[in-house]
């Protein structure tokens, strides 16, 4: 027997879907792991934020947003340990020494970073507990309906991330398999990623908790 009634789930997926195809930080965060180091690791990337989603929706489940909703001190310390990751990112890109034929990260580092990143994001967990809820049926054992829909919110949110990350990663490797200048183009994908890390961190740290 399914945690959520399938008529409730028949809601969801069109309303999971539309949030899973709106451009944010991490559709983002997977363009830029792509055009940095190819498709791998921007797959491994969209992993680690779903991954992180699900630790937001279980902690969702279990109540303890509330208490990153009711104490701002929280959510500011979590929220600037995530601009400071972020920074790092981008000075890490642009300091790296690559081949045009090497990716410069790691998959496991890749999941690694796109799960530090979403977990760094509290207004992921105040998202979940003002989305989630209005699917769940408090006659049910709760726990179970946010960890059902969470996974089907991660899951979609994995393919569609993981595909842009795909395509950034066919794009860089198709601009510098066809030109002599492939040191130039792989500096060039350097910078713009840096710069897509860099704007993450500062939406970041200038947004606001309400």
């Amino acid at each position: 027997m399914l945690p959520v009634d399938p008529v409730v789930l028949l809601a969801f997926l069109p309303a999971s879907l539309a949030l899973n195809l709106t451009p944010g930080a991490d559709m983002m965060f997977c363009l830029g792991q792509g055009l940095r180091a190819g498709w791998r690791p921007a797959v491994a990337a969209s992993a680690g934020i779903a991954l992180g989603g699900m630790v937001h929706v279980a902690l969702a489940g279990l109540g303890l947003g509330a208490v990153v909703a009711a104490a701002p001190w929280v959510f500011e310390a979590i929220r600037w340990v995530g601009v400071l990751y972020l920074l790092w990112l981008a000075v890490a890109t642009l300091r790296a020494k690559t081949r045009a034929d090497v990716p410069v990260v790691r998959s496991r580092r890749a999941l690694r970073d796109g799960l530090v990143v979403n977990l760094s994001n509290p207004k992921v967990i105040l998202f979940v507990l003002a989305f989630v809820p209005q699917f769940v049926d408090v006659t049910r054992p709760v726990l179970g309906q946010f960890l059902y829909l969470g996974a089907v919110l991660a899951l979609g949110g994995f393919v569609i991330n993981a595909m842009v990350g795909i395509f950034a990663g066919g794009v860089a490797r198709r601009l510098m398999t066809s030109s002599g200048s492939a040191h130039i183009l792989t500096r060039i994908m350097s910078w713009v990623s840096a710069g897509i890390f860099g704007a993450l961190a500062l939406r970041l740290a200038v947004m606001e908790k309400g």
